[in-house]
């Protein structure tokens, strides 16, 4: 492999589910004790917000590794944890002393299925903060940058639509396909809206057409430059169509709120 990786075991309880390499990111030298990754439990469901965003909020650190599949033969195990927790905003969690590892399920663009994101949290701190999301007492407030939603641009819709339909394809489990199908129509359909954004500055959407309204950015300081960005709000699917910088033309995006 062109990058440092440790070939590791994947246990749920005493279940072998197969083997993933983890990859340490961001300069981190994290690896699993012996080289097994021993999944303690499977997280509650998160109500309002992906794990990862939970995770990138609340961690200390960046992302610990990454942990994709090698294999030539497709690990049924793995890929099924993977889509249980990727469809149903779960995590599968790993013990480490006072901490939590928690593998986040990631699509990939190498299309090396199983892919996971590891994070370390101190235990009880994950599952506190989603307890609290999921009863509405706190919320997560992002600055939106191009970083933080690159996910909802025209590329990382075909992006996810492509391993949607490989998902699709490989799934035997009738539910989940159903899951996947109606996931699929959500981001078509996002990607048609903003495909009309991106071409018109103007959307049809049940039968009502919107145009582009030029709204100022509130300025954090008097030293700031005035922002005025193209927006769209479409209430009834609480969804903005944007572009997250002006100067730039192909920077449109989809954000949902």
């Amino acid at each position: 492999m062109s990058r440092l990786a440790f070939k590791s075991v994947v246990y749920h309880g005493d279940l072998r589910l197969g083997e993933l390499d983890a990859v340490p990111a961001n300069g981190s030298s994290f690896q699993f004790p012996n080289n097994e990754i021993r999944i303690h439990r499977i997280s509650p469901i998160s109500e309002r917000c992906p794990p990862l965003s939970i995770l990138q909020t609340v961690s200390s650190f960046s992302v610990r590794c990454k942990l994709e599949s090698s294999s030539p033969v497709e690990q049924a195990n793995l890929i099924n944890l993977h889509a249980s927790c990727f469809y149903e905003f779960k995590t599968a969690v790993v013990l480490l002393g006072e901490e939590e590892i928690h593998l986040v399920a990631m699509p990939s663009k190498q299309k090396k299925f199983p892919c996971f994101w590891c994070f370390s949290v101190p235990l009880g701190l994950y599952e506190s903060s989603l307890g609290l999301l999921n009863l509405r007492c706190l919320s997560i407030v992002f600055d939106l940058d191009e970083t933080l939603i690159v996910a909802n641009t025209m590329k990382s819709f075909e992006d996810r639509i492509d391993a949607l339909r490989g998902w699709i394809a490989r799934e035997t489990d009738s539910v989940r396909i159903s899951g996947m199908l109606a996931e699929l129509k959500r981001y078509s359909d996002d990607r048609a809206l903003l495909k009309q954004y991106a071409d018109s500055d103007c959307v049809m959407d049940n039968g009502k057409m919107y145009k582009v309204q030029l709204e100022e950015v509130p300025q954090l300081s008097d030293s700031h430059e005035k922002v005025v960005r193209p927006v769209i709000r479409l209430q009834e699917r609480n969804t903005v169509l944007t572009r997250i910088n002006p100067e730039v033309e192909d920077a449109f995006a989809v954000i949902l709120v």
